[in-house]
């Protein structure tokens, strides 16, 4: 399951990641229906869940901030709110990489993605450049 931030709504990008991701796609508020989940409350719901993989643009409180364990993985996108739609895009050329193609790969990292790379930390290792 891929679970996307709130602040992707409104912008297809659930849609352009259904087309080509096998499994469900859904923004995070979903899963708490009525109530806002606020940032610090991701990994908990994530927790949650079937190995999820929460995807953002809101790096600066996730990237470094997280507690991860191997239930669940996160993917920082370090996009500006107007190139948001480069998400989808980006997220299926992190899924083809080695290491990050299946969803037991992804499970207990933290990867952000930027102009400068891929970088990531897991449960097991600390911060790997991964290209």
């Amino acid at each position: 399951m891929i679970l996307l931030d709130e602040q992707l709504m409104g912008r297809g990008i659930e849609s352009a990641v259904a087309e080509w991701y096998p499994g469900p796609v859904r923004f995070i508020h979903e899963l708490r229906p009525g109530t806002v989940v606020r940032d610090d409350a991701v990994p908990f719901v994530l927790d949650r869940q079937n190995q999820p993989t929460f995807v953002t643009i809101n790096e600066s409180d996730f990237w470094c901030r997280v507690a991860i364990t191997r239930a669940f993985g996160v993917v920082c996108v370090a996009l500006t709110d107007p190139r948001a739609t480069e998400v989808p895009n980006l997220l299926r050329a992190l899924f083809r990489r080695s290491g990050f193609r299946t969803k037991a790969q992804r499970m207990g990292k933290v990867v952000r993605i930027s102009g400068r790379g891929i970088m990531y930390y897991s449960a097991d290792d600390p911060l790997v450049r991964a290209g």
